[in-house]
């Protein structure tokens, strides 16, 4: 099993986890991270990282945030948007899933988004997340 970033991350993109990566497996949008599921090795080195806890192992990954599985596999190229359900996606990222282009791959740590320590205060980010690559 691999790890998945969640909702916490959005419009924060803190890159700690970046940089313990042993294998590279993280990829840049936009106003959040993507872990690729085909590359993660399950090592964890990245989940303690996490200044906002957005980090999960697949199977201890809140339920409110199951969508970020397939949303970190479709930003990352992991899975095709065909091969996702597109319906579990708030309307705003399903509209967008068919045109997705793979986030490119990020290997070091950068700066934090502006505004990122109060947007780690913030519920319920899904609606500010997009697919945009940064």
């Amino acid at each position: 099993m691999a790890y998945v970033v969640a909702d916490p991350c959005v419009k924060c993109k803190y890159t700690d986890c970046v940089a313990v990566c042993p294998v590279d497996c993280f990829y840049e949008g936009k106003n959040s991270l993507a872990i690729n599921p085909d590359e993660c090795i399950d090592c964890g080195a990245c989940e303690p990282e996490c200044p906002t806890t957005a980090i999960f192992e697949e199977s201890e990954l809140p339920a409110k945030w199951a969508v970020y599985k397939d949303i970190n596999a479709l930003v990352t190229g992991a899975k095709a948007p065909g091969d996702i359900d597109k319906s579990k996606l708030p309307g705003n990222l399903a509209a967008a899933a068919d045109s997705v282009t793979a986030w490119p791959n990020i290997t070091e740590q950068k700066k934090a988004l502006p505004g990122a320590d109060e947007a780690a205060k913030e519920d319920g980010k899904i609606a500010a997340l997009t697919f945009e690559a940064p």
